[in-house]
């Protein structure tokens, strides 16, 4: 995971920049991000039944391969003059359709991957952040000073390089038998047992992916059968959703920030690409710190101000300095506090998703999570680029800071959320989930293990 985000975070400062320094156009710098994003989101929204089945393992090194090749091909064309704005965009468009599946299949071999090491899901959540985290502040570090001193297209190359160690690393280092598809599963269970009969509805890992009854009898689950039983499931819980929803918009807000009003603000105030990096390595460390703490200790603190605090910080505070003209030393502090506020978020948001959500639903919710919690991602940087060619920079950064205070704080009034401490007992472990409203029968002991988490979105909470 890491080394894809330490190239997927040079990717977003190169590629906008390019567009910026060759056209000089944010609505353009605006459409190559929403060709990246919008097949990113409605890929992985459908990919969720296709992840259980086939198996996290596959679909991510996989998924990693086919992005590498489509990242490779933009360095390579522009070098031979042969890359006009159209191919860009699909290239681009390829890359996130591919990275859609492929982080989401990480994501699901991180509780496997807790349940191994027996931790509590906010601290394997906690250190699954820090490891992202590091990563994005590499990332974004080292790629503000590639491009500043040698060009957008090193960064992308390197880019390119990196996918391709992520697809080795995933296919050859992980433990053997982790990774499993849930037709594997089925069909190492119908072994071990002598019935050949996969699992039944309702009982262990393969719920809801088999039906029929007797043993020897089960027959496979159709495609949109599997993807409505996750649909159902996530219909059925209203904090998932108000989760999801909330944070789509924050997503869209944060998307337009990092893609277009923050490469705007440096080249217009003369700081350039270089700027961009150390801003994001500030906040960057600062939230490996926060999740470090809270990888100790957030299985021992009540969530719901934490959240609220965290929010407070990792929001509109950065939309608002930038419009303020401040010094430089103001604008790394507020993006200091901005990364230390985030860092406690991922941890809570992962826990409660990990805890609510069966393993044999994981892939498929997760999905669909993570594609409400993204939807608007695709639409943050045309919105930006449309509304700064029409307005400035200075209205819009002071627009979308208003914005995302008020849906963090108002959002989060609602009486759902104080559900978020009720999922878990007075000593921090998992308690035995209610039945879901709408969601497919399981079996009481059928919970998902301690394990680690992402946000609603997966890792697009905030500060993506």
């Amino acid at each position: 995971m890491a080394v894809s985000v330490v190239g997927t975070r040079i990717s977003a400062i190169a590629l906008p920049w390019f567009v910026l320094s060759t056209t000089g156009s944010a609505t353009r710098a605006g459409l190559v991000a929403f060709a990246e994003m919008t097949p990113y989101v409605l890929v992985k929204a459908f990919t969720g039944p296709l992840v259980d089945r086939a198996g996290p393992r596959t679909v991510s090194w996989t998924t990693d391969l086919v992005s590498a090749a489509a990242a490779v091909a933009v360095p390579v064309l522009h070098h031979l003059d042969a890359l006009p704005l159209w191919l860009l965009l699909a290239l681009v468009a390829v890359i996130g359709a591919a990275r859609g599946p492929g982080d989401l299949a990480k994501e699901v071999l991180i509780p496997e991957a807790a349940e191994r090491g027996a931790v509590p899901l906010e601290r394997a959540s906690g250190l699954a952040g820090v490891t992202e985290r590091l990563a994005s502040t590499l990332g974004p570090a080292a790629g503000g000073a590639l491009i500043a001193v040698t060009g957008p297209m090193a960064g992308l190359a390197v880019n390119a390089v990196c996918f391709a160690a992520g697809s080795l690393i995933i296919a050859v280092t992980l433990p053997r038998g982790m990774g499993r598809g849930t037709a594997l599963l089925g069909e190492h269970r119908g072994a071990e047992s002598g019935t050949g009969s996969g699992t039944e509805p309702g009982t262990g890992s393969g719920a809801g992916l088999r039906t029929g009854s007797g043993a020897g009898k089960g027959v496979e689950a159709g495609y949109w059968r599997r993807f409505g039983e996750g649909f159902a499931f996530l219909r059925g819980d209203r904090l998932l959703l108000s989760l999801s929803g909330m944070i789509a918009v924050t997503n869209l807000l944060a998307s337009g920030f990092v893609t277009v009003l923050l490469p705007v603000w440096a080249k217009e105030s003369g700081n350039g690409p270089a700027t961009i990096g150390l801003l994001a390595a500030t906040g960057g460390v600062a939230a490996i710190c926060a999740g470090l703490i809270a990888s100790a200790v957030a299985h021992r603190m009540p969530r719901r101000p934490v959240f609220f605090v965290g929010f407070l910080c990792a929001g509109a505070p950065r939309f608002v300095v930038l419009a303020s003209g401040a010094p430089m030393w103001v604008v790394l502090a507020v993006f200091l506090v901005d990364g230390f506020g985030s860092g406690f978020l991922n941890p809570i948001l992962g826990a409660i998703r990990y805890e609510r959500v069966p393993r044999p639903l994981l892939g498929r919710v997760s999905a669909l999570v993570a594609s409400l919690a993204w939807a608007g991602i695709p639409l943050g940087g045309l919105i930006a680029g449309a509304a700064v060619t029409a307005f400035g920079l200075a209205p819009v950064l002071l627009a979308g800071g208003t914005a995302y205070f008020l849906t963090t704080t108002l959002t989060g009034l609602r009486p759902e959320w104080r559900e978020m401490d009720r999922s878990r007992d007075r000593t921090g472990r998992n308690p035995e989930p209610e039945e879901p409203r709408g969601g497919p029968p399981r079996a009481r002991g059928e919970v998902p293990g301690p394990g680690p988490a992402g946000t609603p979105g997966t890792r697009p909470g905030p500060g993506r």
